[in-house]
C-alpha cells in the first residue's frame, strides 16, 4: 500500500511563530516541536494528526495555504520549505545569522513595550545599538505591528539604532517564556552586549506616544462587538434589535448587525444545524465581527452560540483584532423560552423531530463570564434593555443612559434614547463651532485655536476647540509653540484625540494638512462640506465677501481638492525657526478666516 501524501495544516498564530523562529535557527538548540521540556509544540487535530502519522509528516501551510514548512510524525523536525512572504515589516524579520551579518557589534536591546523619554535616554548613551522588537503572539504589550512602529520611531530618535522584528510567542508559561526569550536574544546577540532597559514612568516622546494612543484608543473610540447569548425564544434577537436601534438613534456610532438566522441564510447558506456546522457558523460571525471591530465599528450579533469554547474562539478573534469583546446572557429559562415558542420548535424537538436542538436534545453551556446576565421573563423590552444599557455605560464602551441632549444639527431632542422632533434653532441663534485638527493635538492646532480667540475677540458668536488625528490625551501644549504665543490659557491647554463626536458637533473643521483632512474622511465621508485645510478655506474666505454660515455654506458647494501647497507644515522638534514660521503662517491664515467667521454684522438672521 503506497505513502499517502502529508496533510495540509494551517496552525494556530502561535504554532506559526514558534515555526519561523525553529525554521530561522533562533531558536537554538531547539530544532524540533515537542522536545522535551521545550513549550514550543505543534497540536495537530485528531483527523489530520492520524493521516500525518500515516505519510509520516505534515505539510505546514499559512492562512493563505502557501506550504512553509514539512513537519515530521512523530519526531517534529522542521523541514523548511519557504519563509512567510508577507505581512507589515516583514523586511524587518531577520534570522540570527542575517541580523549578525548586517548588525554586528551592535549592543543588543530586546523590547516589548514601546519607549519612554528615560530609557531613551540611557538608550542614547549606549552607542550604536540593535531594537530587538520581540512581537510574536501574545507577548509584546502592544499590537505587534504597533511596536515595530514604535520602535523605528525611537531608533528616529537615537544616534545610531537598527531594529530587527522577531515573532517570540508567549506560551501561557511565564517561566518557560523567560528562559525561551533569553535563548532567542542570545541567539540574535551572538558575542554582542544585551542591556534591558530600566523600568520608568517618564512620558513617550511625542512621536511615540501618537503611536501608542492610536493603539490603545479609550473604551468609547473602540471597534466594540456586542455578543447575545442564550436560547431559543429567550428574547436575545429582540433585545439585540432594541440595542441596535438605540445606537441608530443616537447616531454617533455606525453598527453592523450579524443575527444568528440571517448569517445563515446568506454567509452559512449551506451549513445543516449538526454540531459542526453551528460551531462553524459562529465563528463565522466571530470572524466578521472581528473585522468590524479592527476598523474602529460596531457589530450587534445574536447567535445561540451555547458552547462556551467557540464563544472563547470569537472573543479571542475580537481581541487579537484590537476590539472589545461584550457578552450578553440572556439567560431567560427554558421554561420561559418554550412557553413562548410560536413555531413549535421545542414541541418538535421533544417529539425526536429536530435533532441536537440546543436544551433539549443538546446542551447550552452558561458562560461564567458574560459582563451582564439579563432574564427577560415578565419584563418589556425596554426594561430588560435597561440592564444592557446600564452595563454598557459602566464599562465605558457606549453610554446610551444619558439624559436630554439637543441635536442643533439633526433638530431633535435625545430623551433617554428616543428621539422626538423639536424646532431647529435659527441660525443667528447658535454660535459657529469650529474645530482645529493637526496631528498630535499639541503644535498647530492648539496655536490655532488660542490664537482664533485672540482674534474673534470675547464677544464673537465663534467657539474654536481643537484636537488631533493621532492626538494625545491631556499633554501640554509644545514649548517652543507656546511661547510664540501671548495667551494666558496656553499654559492651561490640554491635548486630546479626535473623535466622532467631536466632528458631529462641529460646524466647520480646519486642518493643518491635506492628509489630516483625508484622515478625516475616509472614515466619516458624509461630512466632506464642513472638512477643510485651513489653507484651502483662507482662499474661499479670501474670494468672496459672505460670511458666518453664508460663508460656510458657500465653501461647502464650492468646494475642491485640498491643495498640499497650501499646507502648515508639521515644527515638532525642527528648531525654534520652524515653529517662528508655523506661527506666521498661522496667523496669515487665520487672520483671514476668523473675522469672516465671526463678524456678526455680516451672519445671517
Amino acid at each position: 500500500m503506497p505513502t499517502p501524501a502529508p496533510p495540509q495544516y494551517c496552525p494556530t498564530p502561535r504554532e506559526l511563530d514558534d515555526l519561523e523562529l525553529l525554521a530561522s535557527g533562533a531558536l537554538a538548540p531547539t530544532t524540533s516541536f515537542g522536545e522535551p521540556g521545550s513549550p514550543v509544540t505543534l497540536a495537530l487535530p485528531s483527523e489530520v494528526s492520524a493521516t500525518a502519522e500515516a505519510a509520516g509528516a505534515v505539510e505546514i501551510v499559512d492562512p493563505e495555504g502557501l506550504p512553509l514548512a514539512r513537519v515530521s510524525v512523530p519526531g517534529g523536525a522542521v523541514t523548511p520549505l519557504t519563509h512567510a512572504q508577507y505581512g507589515p515589516f516583514r523586511r524587518l524579520y531577520l534570522s540570527p545569522a542575517q541580523t549578525r551579518e548586517q548588525h554586528a557589534g551592535r549592543t543588543v536591546v530586546p523590547l516589548v513595550d514601546a519607549l519612554t523619554e528615560d530609557e531613551l535616554a540611557v538608550l542614547g548613551a549606549a552607542g550604536p545599538v540593535l531594537l530587538l522588537a520581540l512581537v510574536g503572539t501574545g507577548t509584546p504589550e502592544l499590537p505587534a505591528t504597533d511596536l515595530i512602529r514604535a520602535t523605528l520611531a525611537a531608533a528616529d530618535l537615537l544616534p545610531d539604532a537598527v531594529v530587527v522584528a522577531v515573532p517570540l510567542a508567549s506560551h501561557g508559561d511565564a517561566g518557560a517564556d523567560h528562559s525561551l526569550g533569553l535563548q532567542v536574544v542570545a541567539n540574535y546577540a551572538g558575542p554582542d552586549p544585551v542591556i534591558g532597559v530600566p523600568d520608568s514612568t517618564s512620558p513617550s516622546p511625542a512621536s511615540i506616544q501618537a503611536i501608542i494612543d492610536q493603539a490603545r484608543p479609550e473604551p468609547a473610540d473602540q471597534g466594540l462587538v456586542l455578543f447575545f447569548t442564550g436560547l431559543s425564544g429567550s428574547g436575545k434577537s429582540t433585545l439585540a434589535r432594541a440595542l441596535m436601534d438605540r445606537i441608530l438613534e443616537q447616531g454617533a456610532r455606525s453598527v453592523t448587525s450579524l443575527d444568528g438566522d440571517v448569517v445563515r441564510r446568506h454567509l452559512s447558506a449551506g451549513l445543516t444545524f449538526s454540531k459542526q456546522d453551528r460551531e462553524t457558523n459562529i465563528r463565522r460571525i466571530g470572524w466578521v465581527a472581528a473585522e468590524i471591530s479592527r476598523h474602529g465599528g460596531l457589530a450587534v450579533c445574536s447567535p445561540i452560540a451555547p458552547f462556551d469554547e467557540t464563544r472563547q474562539q470569537v472573543r479571542a478573534m475580537v481581541e487579537d483584532a484590537g476590539g472589545a469583546f461584550f457578552l450578553v446572557h440572556v439567560a431567560t429559562p427554558l421554561e420561559e423560552c418554550e412557553r413562548r415558542d410560536r413555531k413549535g420548535m421545542y414541541a418538535k424537538a421533544r417529539r425526536g423531530e429536530i435533532p441536537e436542538f440546543t436544551g433539549i436534545s443538546s446542551p447550552y453551556e452558561e458562560p461564567e463570564d458574560a459582563d451582564v446576565r439579563v432574564d427577560t421573563t415578565g419584563r418589556t423590552i425596554d426594561d430588560a434593555l435597561d440592564d444592557v444599557l446600564d452595563a454598557l455605560a459602566e464599562s465605558g464602551y457606549l453610554d446610551l443612559t444619558a439624559g436630554t441632549v439637543v441635536d442643533e444639527a439633526a433638530g431633535t431632542v435625545v430623551e433617554e434614547g428616543a428621539l422626538a422632533p423639536v424646532s431647529k434653532p435659527p441660525h443667528a441663534a447658535a454660535p459657529l463651532n469650529v474645530l482645529f485638527v493637526c496631528t498630535a493635538n499639541i503644535c498647530r492646532s492648539p496655536y490655532m485655536e488660542l490664537f482664533a480667540r485672540q482674534v474673534a475677540g470675547p464677544d464673537a458668536q465663534v467657539t474654536f476647540s481643537s484636537a488631533g488625528t493621532h492626538g494625545f490625551r491631556d499633554s501640554a501644549m509644545d514649548t517652543e509653540m507656546a511661547q510664540l504665543l501671548d495667551a494666558d490659557d496656553r499654559d492651561a491647554f490640554r491635548s486630546r484625540p479626535l473623535t466622532a463626536a467631536l466632528l458631529r458637533d462641529a460646524d466647520l473643521v480646519l486642518t493643518a494638512e491635506h492628509t489630516h483632512r483625508q484622515f478625516i474622511l475616509d472614515d466619516h465621508p458624509g461630512a466632506f462640506r464642513k472638512v477643510f485645510t485651513l489653507g484651502q478655506f483662507a482662499e474661499a474666505a479670501r474670494a468672496t465677501d459672505l460670511a458666518g454660515r453664508d460663508l460656510l455654506d458657500h465653501a461647502g458647494e464650492h468646494r475642491g481638492p485640498a491643495d498640499p501647497a497650501l499646507d502648515v507644515p508639521d515644527p515638532y522638534r525642527r528648531g525654534p525657526e520652524a515653529a517662528q514660521a508655523c506661527a506666521n503662517q498661522l496667523q496669515d491664515l487665520l487672520r483671514a478666516v476668523v473675522p469672516a467667521l465671526a463678524d456678526a454684522r455680516r451672519l445671517r438672521a
